[in-house]
């Protein structure tokens, strides 16, 4: 494996960052997740929009523009020699001092790194999964907006913990509001009566890539989404639901906090946009 570091390859062994950079020390700075399906970085364009906008928004300087980036991805695919894969671009804020202001940082820091990754094993997109509710509430837009995209990923890992302590892989996580946000890493999209619906943004989800592209391959099979208001109520009586991110794609959901979904395997409709979905990839 070769792990590109501010322009350089470095073996995964001798892969490091220095214990002053500020993403390491504060959790402070960007980054995204890509897939590779056969040799080709799927929807580039897109992640590298939302790393961009998200360093943005923190006010955090990328040390190269976007088609240097995206040049930088390809290479590392390259040299990695992957043609199915995953990738972990991250923009920290760089090597500073110890206090916390960033503008300490001279120069941000830009990892790439190419490798595989299996969040679920298999028999749980035939099957489906189980989650929670977790009592881990959404951080509010209001104090870091969800579509930052940021380094410091705590209070999903909290909600988390309480998922892998209750025997499950993924928890809901509520806003302050009681709204359903999304899950720990994932979106999600539920189905009633034949309408497909998933959480609107502003209540605290992450506008997914994975999330835009479903809802493109919702459109090739004659279904259109509704960004609606979701409570646990709303989930709990649905005839469907599922999961989606990039590393996950898309997962069926089958019981959530011991409810039975729908008839407790994956839908119709679920696997329906499943074949749309993995069309979608084929096609681009």
């Amino acid at each position: 494996m070769k792990i590109y570091i501010d322009g350089m390859y470095y073996d995964k062994s001798e892969a490091k960052v220095s214990v002053y950079d500020h993403g390491l020390l504060y959790g402070d700075g960007v980054f995204e997740g890509l897939r590779i399906y056969g040799g080709k970085v799927f929807r580039l364009k897109d992640h590298l929009a939302r790393l961009y906008d998200s360093a943005k928004a923190i006010h955090l300087t990328i040390p190269m523009p976007m088609e240097d980036m995206a040049a930088a991805v390809l290479d590392a695919v390259l040299a990695n020699e992957k043609t199915d894969g995953y990738i972990r671009l991250v923009v920290t804020r760089g090597v500073g001092n110890l206090g916390l202001n960033p503008f300490s940082c001279e120069r941000a820091s830009v990892i790439i790194i190419v490798d595989d990754i299996q969040l679920y094993p298999p028999e749980c997109y035939s099957q489906g999964i189980a989650v929670i509710t977790a009592s881990v509430r959404r951080v509010p837009a209001q104090c870091l907006d969800p579509r930052i995209k940021s380094l410091n990923y705590l209070n999903n890992i909290m909600a988390k913990v309480e998922a892998i302590h209750a025997g499950c892989l993924e928890a809901l996580m509520l806003n302050t509001e009681g709204y359903v946000a999304e899950c720990t890493g994932d979106n999600v999209f539920y189905i009633k009566n034949q309408r497909l619906m998933t959480p609107e943004s502003t209540h605290g989800a992450l506008e997914g890539i994975t999330r835009s592209t479903v809802i493109e391959a919702a459109g090739d099979i004659g279904l259109t989404v509704e960004s609606r208001a979701t409570t646990l109520y709303d989930i709990y009586t649905a005839d469907e639901c599922f999961l989606t991110g990039t590393a996950a794609e898309l997962i069926p959901v089958v019981t959530v906090d011991g409810r039975t979904i729908g008839e407790g395997r994956p839908g119709p409709v679920t696997l329906d946009l499943k074949a749309a979905f993995a069309r979608r990839i084929l096609s681009e």
